[in-house]
């Protein structure tokens, strides 16, 4: 593997929310990174941080790594213009599973596939400082662990993948190893489908006991309070923690109430595949 210094990344999508955040961390590094950004908003906010902007072709002309810092929806689309002109043998790291899944990176089987994602800051992590502690998204700083999947290319190319996701979202505990279609399953499935419903659903109920008279105040502090018990006592986080009689009721209860009898037929392929081409398909 070549040493740090001797990397050449191009960064696509630089001036967008998650390239900026993954350019900020590069800096840090000794990798030589060329920031593609073509909006004009973008191109500020990278100038603001006194880096140059290149066309997406100037950057990746030549480079070992690409970094597909892009929209999902808009991923196929460029890899389309641009697959002809990547350096054969070189990288492409999506930082969702969703376009390689889809089948929207460029046909070649001369080029290096990895998927990288984070897990985000733990809501059970031991941060002190208030700055990590606000740092929801991780990636500043905040420790977050990371899982990453070899979705095409040689298994000599792993370790190289790892080591540039690590540092687009340092500080970084544990890299978990998962297949592309494991990663499908952890997203969208779980933290979206599942999780994010689930929270929504929670802000909801907040709502709705608002308006029936509770103070909002008095409904937030006692949702997040109850959902870190909670969160404890389902994941086993403490010793001995355990619901009462009369909540596992009401947990029985209302999950038949709440949820659908069949509701974890969204793990099953075709579910998986349908949300994904919702997440890739360009707006209309």
């Amino acid at each position: 593997m070549k040493r740090e210094s001797e990397v050449i990344i191009a960064l696509l999508g630089a001036g967008g929310k998650m390239g900026l955040r993954t350019a900020d961390n590069l800096r840090k590094t000794q990798y030589k990174v060329r920031h593609a950004e073509i909006a004009e908003r973008g191109k500020s906010a990278l100038s603001e941080r006194g880096l140059n902007a290149v066309t997406p072709e100037e950057a990746i002309e030549g480079a070992d790594v690409t970094i597909l810092g892009l929209p999902d929806n808009r991923i196929g689309q460029i890899s389309a213009a641009l697959g002809d002109r990547f350096r054969s043998g070189s990288m492409l790291i999506a930082l969702d599973v969703a376009a390689p899944i889809a089948g929207h990176l460029p046909k070649r089987d001369d080029l290096t596939f990895f998927v990288s994602h984070p897990c985000h800051p733990s809501v059970v992590g031991n941060e002190t400082e208030p700055d990590a502690q606000n740092d929801f998204f991780g990636g500043i700083k905040a420790m977050q662990h990371i899982v990453c999947a070899l979705a095409q290319g040689p298994e000599e190319d792993y370790a190289l993948g790892e080591a540039i996701a690590r540092a687009m979202y340092a500080p970084v505990g544990t890299s978990h190893r998962c297949t592309a279609e494991q990663m499908a399953i952890l997203e969208p499935v779980l933290s979206e489908t599942v999780a994010a419903t689930c929270m929504v659903v929670i802000a909801e109920a907040i709502e709705e006991a608002v308006r029936r008279g509770v103070p909002e105040a008095a409904a937030r502090d006692f949702m997040l309070g109850h959902l870190k018990v909670e969160l404890g006592i389902v994941f086993k986080l403490f010793p001995g923690a355990m619901f009462s009689d009369g909540a596992k009721r009401a947990i029985e209860d209302a999950k038949r109430t709440i949820f659908q009898p069949d509701w974890k037929r969204v793990f099953e392929p075709e579910s998986i595949a349908q949300s994904i081409r919702n997440i890739t398909t360009p707006p209309a």
